[in-house]
């Protein structure tokens, strides 16, 4: 089965880099459409970012032009580059695969990682 493992959270303070690693074993990742979530004390878990299999890239509003979505097919990673980082940022971060672009959807997801920015 597909693993992801997520790594490279951590405390920060406001203004500050981080960059987010994923990395899938046990599939086809070059295949996959490939996210990144986030989930908020109390919130629900919301889409972050999205490399669709195609090529085409997704970011949701509050971190367009912030963060960075990107992959290396042949090390089998996505990568989250988020700069500029808010408190309003804080959350766990998930990676999740798609095998398909759609159909069935997102089915494998990592453990996260937390990611925590101080004011």
């Amino acid at each position: 089965q597909v693993q992801l493992v997520e790594s490279g959270g951590g405390l920060v303070q406001a203004g500050d880099s981080l960059r987010l690693s994923c990395v899938a074993s046990g599939g086809t990742f070059s295949s996959y459409t490939m996210g990144w979530f986030r989930q908020a004390p109390g919130e629900e878990r919301a889409i972050v970012a999205v490399f669709r299999r195609s090529g085409i890239r997704y970011y949701v509003d509050s971190v367009r032009g912030r963060f960075t979505i990107s992959r290396d097919n042949a090390k089998n990673t996505v990568y989250l580059q988020m700069n500029s980082l808010k408190p309003d940022d804080t959350a766990v971060y998930y990676c999740a695969a798609d095998p398909l672009d759609g159909s069935p959807g997102y089915i494998y997801w990592g453990q996260g990682t937390q990611v925590t920015v101080s004011s």
